[in-house]
This record gives structure tokens, C-alpha cells and sequence, in this order.
């Protein structure tokens, strides 16, 4: 069975003929075209595939493609403003905080609804580890990861 769905991906409307058991990410990947979305796991696990949905991180290898119908999703390509870097990802290449780059859009769309959703209470190590928790990484040992994101939040508040 197949659907229509319309969302905004990236601030930009678009219409996808879509299978009604299609994952947003198999839909984001094949017809959008949005690579940064990987498959790692397939089962909600890695947080590879992360999008954010409504400006909620979700996982989008386990999340259906007709469920995101009237949504606005944003992907890493979207991050980028004018040519220039979002400053979570300029903080990630300022920090390493990349290896073999699998799951860093997925980190990075995390770390971006983590900075945007707290109204100006101050996140310390602990707290961002938690905000990131659902994101799994086998090359940095998360340490850079979680400086970048603390960079950014420094940069937030001066």
C-alpha cells in the first residue's frame, strides 16, 4: 500500500510517494537524497539515523515514514547556513570530534536538539552524556564528543 506524505525537510516543503511500512530514513536516504542519514543498527540502537522530528531527535531507522506526514524534519545537510557550519558542527571539527564520521550527523543532530532545548539552564558534563545517551559511538570514546557540545554551550552564553 502506498501514500502520499508531505513534510518539510530542511525548511523546504517536499511530497514523497512513499510504502506505508518505509522507515523515514530509507525515504530520507533513497528519495530525498540525504545522506548523512546512516543505517547502523536498523533497530533504534546506534542513533546513527537520528533526525530530528518537530525539533525532537528521533530515530529514524525505526520511525515510519507516513508518521513524519505534516512534520517538519531536519537532517544534518540542513544545519548549514549560507556555506557556513552550524555551530554545533563547527564545534565537533574544532574538537575531533569525528572518526569514521557513521555516527556523527546522528551526534550531531542530538547535540543540536540538546543546545537548543534548554532555556538557558547551564549543562554540565554529566547532563550532556545523559542528552547524548541514545547515540553510540566505536572510534572517540565520547570524550571530544562531549566537549564539542560543551563548547558549543559556552559559545551559547557569551
Amino acid at each position: 500500500m502506498r501514500q502520499t506524505i508531505a513534510i518539510t525537510l530542511n525548511g523546504s516543503p517536499r511530497r514523497f510517494d512513499v510504502d506505508v511500512r518505509q522507515s523515514l530514513m530509507e525515504v530520507l536516504r533513497e528519495q530525498a537524497g540525504t545522506l548523512s542519514v546512516k543505517q547502523g543498527c536498523g533497530v533504534g540502537e546506534c542513533g546513527a539515523c537520528t533526525v530530528l522530528i518537530d525539533d525532537a531527535p528521533v530515530d529514524s531507522c525505526i520511525y515510519l515514514a507516513v508518521w513524519a506526514d505534516g512534520r517538519a524534519v531536519r537532517t544534518t545537510e540542513g544545519e548549514c547556513r549560507d556555506g557556513q557550519l552550524s555551530p554545533v558542527q563547527q564545534a565537533f571539527v574544532e574538537e575531533g570530534a569525528v572518526q569514521c564520521g557513521i555516527c556523527t550527523p546522528g551526534f550531531v543532530m542530538a547535540a543540536t536538539a540538546l543546545t537548543e532545548r534548554r532555556p538557558g539552564e547551564p549543562l554540565d558534563r554529566d547532563a550532556i552524556r545523559r542528552g547524548l545517551a541514545g547515540n553510540l559511538c566505536r572510534c572517540t570514546g565520547y570524550a571530544t564528543i562531549v566537549t564539542a557540545v560543551e563548547k558549543c554551550i559556552c559559545r551559547e552564553e557569551e
